[in-house]
């Protein structure tokens, strides 16, 4: 999988195309990744006794065809792999060629 969490991407396909998050989650499985403020459906909680009813608006996984990570120019991009002589891999961006910094904290759900 080409995407990280904290990666910042642009969504280019669906209701919500043109706007830009941050990847919350990511799932490598089902090549899904969860963008921060994007794809929000409303939940409706049926009340039960003693509770009242209720809407929850959260996120639902986009498919990663959907998204475009976003380089240092904010322009959306590749994602690309330079190998070096001692084998270590590394991202970089198609169009640019620089080095994509990595984030430390990492989330990924084996689903």
């Amino acid at each position: 999988m080409k995407f990280k969490v904290n990666d910042k991407v642009l969504v280019t396909a669906g209701k919500d195309r043109g706007k830009s998050g941050v990847i919350l989650k990511v799932y490598p499985k089902l090549e899904k990744v969860l963008v921060e403020g994007a794809n929000k459906y409303t939940k409706h909680i049926k009340p039960m006794s003693g509770r009242a009813g209720d809407k929850i608006k959260a996120e639902r996984p986009l498919h990663t065809a959907s998204v475009s990570i976003l380089n240092d120019k904010n322009q959306p991009d590749r994602v690309g792999y330079s190998i070096a002589k001692d084998g270590s891999k590394t991202r970089i961006y198609k169009k640019t060629g620089k080095v994509i910094v990595e984030n430390t904290p990492k989330s990924v759900d084996k689903k």
